[in-house]
């Protein structure tokens, strides 16, 4: 089978090319190695310059200073021609001290684990979880380095459903399927047939942002803001 091709475009000002070239190796890594061991899927991750067209059929995540949704470090969504394209918001990443790189390998990640952003699955409670693969370990804090470059953490199937894995994730940061660490979160649906959004135990449930992943979950595809790919 054919591996997607993840084209990392730069268009941002407050990091250079060579910056963010420099961190796709480590990524590459976390994918094929970690990531794949667990959750059987893999990519083919290019730094595409600025100047040098998009070849069609190419997923995308672009790189650049500030959200266009409010507070959003990053998301992934669809394109309007269906295809998987993540956004990184390093200009806020930087300023809130955060790390661009978890935000970058997060996005990846998620987006390779669910790319139309219409797969769940059930949890060994009975309840049905989006397949956000890196919400429940997404502090940077809990991330950990790949020849110097800080990526995600993230949940494995054993977090749904205790399986034959050794991990519920990868760096072990929690102990037991369904648990959230500090700072995490997940969306489950409701009996009603809604989305909605679970803290950490003790931890306030936050409202869901107006533009999230979560949020487009309650819409129809046809309503969903569709960004362009650039070409």
């Amino acid at each position: 089978m054919t591996l997607p091709v993840v084209a990392i475009t730069n268009a941002s000002t407050c990091l250079s090319d060579k910056q963010v070239a420099a961190a796709i190796p480590a990524l590459q890594r976390q994918v094929t190695v970690d990531f794949r061991a667990y959750w059987e899927t893999d990519c083919q991750l290019t730094f595409l310059p600025r100047e040098e067209p998009l070849s069609e059929g190419w997923w995308q995540i672009s790189v650049t200073d500030n959200p266009d949704q409010a507070g959003a470090l990053g998301y992934h969504e669809l394109t309007s021609l269906g295809t998987p394209l993540g956004k990184v918001f390093a200009g806020l990443d930087l300023q809130s001290g955060g790390s661009w790189t978890v935000t970058l390998s997060h996005e990846l990640l998620e987006m390779l684990a669910d790319p139309w952003i219409n797969w769940c699955a059930q949890g060994s409670d009975g309840k049905i979880y989006a397949l956000e693969v890196c919400d429940a370990v997404e502090a940077d804090r809990l991330g950990y380095e790949i020849d110097g470059v800080l990526v995600s953490d993230f949940i494995t199937p054993s977090w749904f459903e205790p399986t034959h894995a050794d991990r519920v994730d990868f760096k072990r940061r929690i102990l037991q399927p369904l648990q959230l660490a500090s700072g995490g979160y997940i969306s489950v649906l409701d009996a009603g047939g809604g989305w909605t959004q679970i803290a950490a135990q003790g931890e306030p449930i936050a409202p869901i942002p107006l533009g999230s992943r979560r949020q487009r979950r309650n819409l129809g595809k046809a309503d969903w803001r569709k960004s362009l790919l650039r070409r």
